[in-house]
C-alpha cells in the first residue's frame, strides 16, 4: 500500500516539472510574433492567474512551514524520549506528504496559465531568470524525493543512529524547502522592486543584482516567519478537527496537546511576524515612496483597515484560547484575576488600530467635522499611534504567555522576589518607553518617526520578549509543582477558535498578497514592463476581498479534504487493529 501511494505521489510531481522541462525548450526558442496576452473565459486572464497563484502559495506554504517544527519536534521527542513527540511529528508529515501532490499541481496549473495567456511577459522573464529556471525544478523533485523518505522512512528509521539520519533528512528537507522560497522569492521581488536590469530597455546587466533586488531578504524573512505561522495555524485546524471527532479520552488528550503545540508556534512567530512587515514597508518606502505612498495613503490605504481588524482578531482570539486554556491547568485560576485588565488593554488597543485616518463621509459631515478628519478620534490614525498599538497587543499577549507557562508552578529560589520584580520593571518599562516614543512621534520630522522611533519601538518590545523568557528559566528552576496539565479538557469553542485562526489566517494572507501585487499598479515589472492588457486596472477593494475570499475557500475545501483522506487511513488502520486474529 505505501508503495502504491508514493507512486501516485510521484506521477503527479512529475506534471509540472514536465511542463517546466517542456516551457524551457520553448523559451530557449526564437519566437516569431508571439501574442503580447491571450484573454481566459468568463473571469478574465488576470482573475484566473489570480486565483491559481494564490491557492498554490497557500499550499506552498503549508508544505514550507509545517516541516520546519515537525523537525522540532521529532528533535524534542528524541532527546526527552517521549514518543508522543514522535507521533506528533509523524501526523504533522502525513499531511504534508498529501498536501504535496496538491501544491504541485497548482503549481502546474499556474505555469501553464501564465505561458498561455501573459506569453511575452513570461518569455522576458525567463530570459532574465534563465539559471534559476533550471535550478527550480531540480530543487523541487530534491524536495519531494527527500519529503517522500522522510516520511515512508520513519518506521525504519524509529530508534539508535538510524534515527539521527532521519533527523536529517528533515533537516535537508528543511535547507532546500527554504532554498526553493528563495528563488520564487527573487521572482516576486524583482516584480516589486526590480534590480541589476536597464530600467529603459529591460536588458539583463547583473543577474545577482536581478536576484538581490531591494526588497528580496525583507521578503525572505516575511515570509519565512509567515509560513511557520499559517503552518501552525493550519496544524492547530486540523488537531481541532480531529478533536471534535474523537470518541475517547486518550485521543481528545492527544489532539488537545497537539493543538496547543500548534497554536502556540503559530502565535510566538506571529508575535514578530509584524516586525518583518514593517521592515518590508520600510523598505518599500526607501525604495520609491511613491510605491509607499500608494500602499498606505493611497487607493490601498483602506486595506490596512481591515489588516487591522484582521490582526486584531487573531490577538483577541489567540489570548482567549490561553485563558481557556488556563481552566486545565491545576494553579492556573491564581492569573485569572488579571484576565480583565488585559482584555481592556487589548480591546483599547483594537480600538486605536482600527481607527481610521481619514473618513468616509458625506459632505455635510465634512462640513460639520471642518475636514475629513475627526476632530477627536482623527489623532489616532496615524502611524504613530498605530504603531503604539501593536506594539501593546504584543507586549500584553507576552504576559499572557509568561502566565501560561508558570500556571502550575511555584518558583523556590530564594531570589523569586527579585527576579519577579525585575520582570514586572520590565514590561513597566519598556510599555512606558513605547508610549512616550509614540507620543513624542506626533511632533517630530517624519523621517525620524519612520526611521528612528519605530524600530526603537520594535527593539524595546523584543527585548522585553526575550529577558524576562529567560529570566523565567532561572525564577523556576527546580519550582514546585501545583498540579498537572489536564489534556483534553477543553470546552468545544477553544476548538473553534483554532479553526477561525486558520481561517483569518488564510484570509490576511490573501488579502496582503493582493496589497503586495497592486502596488505594482500598471506594471508587470515596475517602470521596466507596462502591463497593456485590459486588464491593467487597479480592481477594486470590494472586488479584491471577493476574489480573496474564493481562493480561501478553495483551499480550504482542500484542506478539509485531505484532513479526510487522512481520516479514512485512520480507520484502516483501526479496522485492522480490532480485526479477529486468523484461526490456528
Amino acid at each position: 500500500m505505501t508503495t502504491q501511494i508514493s507512486k501516485k505521489s510521484f506521477l503527479k510531481l512529475l506534471f509540472p516539472l514536465l511542463i517546466l522541462v517542456f516551457a524551457g525548450a520553448a523559451w530557449g526558442q526564437e519566437l516569431i510574433e508571439l501574442p503580447e496576452y491571450r484573454a481566459f473565459p468568463w473571469i478574465g486572464s488576470r482573475v484566473a492567474v489570480w486565483i491559481a497563484a494564490e491557492v498554490h502559495l497557500m499550499f506552498a506554504a503549508f508544505v514550507l512551514g509545517v516541516p520546519m517544527f515537525a523537525v522540532i519536534v521529532e528533535l524534542i521527542g528524541v532527546l526527552t524520549s517521549q514518543e508522543r513527540y514522535d507521533k506528533m511529528a509523524r501526523e504533522f508529515t502525513k499531511l504534508l506528504a498529501i498536501a504535496m501532490s496538491t501544491t504541485a499541481i497548482w503549481g502546474g496549473v499556474l505555469l501553464f496559465l501564465l505561458l498561455t495567456l501573459y506569453p511575452r511577459f513570461m518569455n522576458y522573464l525567463s530570459e532574465v531568470f534563465l539559471p534559476t529556471l533550471w535550478i527550480y525544478p531540480m530543487l523541487f523533485f530534491l524536495e519531494a524525493f527527500t519529503l517522500y523518505i522522510y516520511y515512508y522512512g520513519w518506521e525504519r528509521m524509529r530508534t539508535g543512529k538510524s534515527k539521527w539520519f532521519h533527523l536529517y533528512l528533515g533537516l535537508q528537507l528543511n535547507i532546500v524547502g527554504t532554498i526553493l522560497l528563495l528563488v520564487a522569492n527573487a521572482w516576486v521581488t524583482f516584480m516589486m522592486t526590480p534590480g541589476g536590469v536597464d530600467m529603459k530597455t529591460g536588458a539583463l546587466m547583473n543577474i545577482w543584482e536581478v536576484i538581490d533586488n531591494f526588497s528580496w531578504w525583507p521578503i525572505n524573512i516575511h515570509r519565512l516567519i509567515a509560513n511557520v505561522t499559517f503552518g501552525g495555524a493550519i496544524v492547530g485546524a486540523y488537531s481541532a478537527f480531529k478533536f471534535l471527532h474523537s470518541k475517547t479520552d486518550e485521543d481528545k488528550a492527544h489532539y488537545d496537546w497537539m493543538g496547543y503545540v500548534g497554536n502556540m508556534i503559530a502565535i510566538w512567530s506571529f508575535l514578530v511576524l509584524p516586525f518583518a512587515g514593517y521592515w518590508l514597508m520600510r523598505e518599500l518606502y526607501q525604495y520609491d515612496q511613491t510605491m509607499g505612498i500608494t500602499m498606505m495613503g493611497g487607493f490601498l490605504s483602506w486595506l490596512w483597515i481591515i489588516q487591522a481588524v484582521l490582526i486584531s482578531s487573531l490577538f483577541l482570539a489567540s489570548n482567549y484560547y490561553l485563558w481557556l486554556g488556563m481552566e486545565r491547568i491545576d494553579g492556573g485560576e491564581r492569573y485569572q484575576k488579571y484576565i480583565k485588565y488585559m482584555l481592556s488593554v487589548l480591546l483599547l488597543c483594537v480600538w486605536v488600530w482600527a481607527t481610521p485616518h481619514s473618513l468616509v463621509v458625506t459632505p455635510e459631515e465634512v462640513t460639520l467635522m471642518g475636514g475629513v478628519h475627526h476632530p477627536v478620534i482623527g489623532v489616532f490614525g496615524v502611524m504613530s499611534a498605530k504603531m503604539t498599538a501593536v506594539n501593546f497587543m504584543i507586549l500584553t499577549s507576552a504576559i499572557g504567555f509568561m502566565f501560561y507557562r508558570r500556571a502550575n508552578k511555584v518558583a523556590t529560589v530564594s531570589y523569586a522576589l527579585q527576579l519577579n520584580l525585575l520582570q514586572a520593571g520590565i514590561f513597566a518599562g519598556v510599555a512606558a518607553y513605547v508610549l512616550y516614543l509614540g507620543i513624542d512621534g506626533y511632533f517630530v520630522e517624519p523621517s525620524i518617526r519612520v526611521n528612528k522611533y519605530s524600530v526603537w519601538q520594535v527593539l524595546a518590545v523584543l527585548f522585553a520578549i526575550l529577558s524576562t523568557t529567560v529570566i523565567d528559566l532561572f525564577l523556576f528552576k527546580n519550582s514546585e509543582s501545583l498540579g498537572k496539565f489536564h489534556w483534553g479538557k477543553m470546552p468545544q469553542r477553544s476548538q473553534y477558535i483554532l479553526i477561525f485562526i486558520a481561517v483569518s489566517f488564510t484570509w490576511l494572507m490573501g488579502l496582503m498578497g493582493y496589497a503586495r501585487s497592486a502596488i505594482r499598479q500598471h506594471w508587470h515589472v515596475y517602470k521596466v514592463m507596462e502591463d497593456t492588457s485590459v486588464d491593467a486596472f487597479a480592481p477594486t477593494l470590494g472586488f479584491a476581498a471577493n476574489v480573496v475570499s474564493v481562493c480561501v475557500l478553495i483551499f480550504l475545501g482542500l484542506v478539509m479534504f485531505i484532513f479526510w483522506l487522512g481520516s479514512l487511513a485512520d480507520h484502516k488502520k483501526e479496522d485492522a487493529s480490532l480485526s479477529p486474529e486468523p484461526a490456528q
